[in-house]
């Protein structure tokens, strides 16, 4: 079985990463990035408009 990811990029320090929807939380709330701790909405961090699509619908 396939298991949907979204790709991040923190706005910060510029790591990317996939991750699973339901690993993260909602699009309004706040997320921290693992690499330099950065703190922003989970939004912020969707590389693409369609990764923060997907988290809205299956996160």
């Amino acid at each position: 079985m396939d298991t949907t990811t979204v790709q991040l990029l923190c706005p910060e320090c510029t790591k990317d990463w996939q991750v699973s929807p339901d690993e993260l939380p909602a699009a309004a709330e706040m997320f921290h990035c693992p690499n330099c701790h950065a703190s922003h909405r989970t939004a912020e961090f969707m590389r693409t408009d369609r990764d923060l699509q997907t988290l809205k619908q299956l996160g």
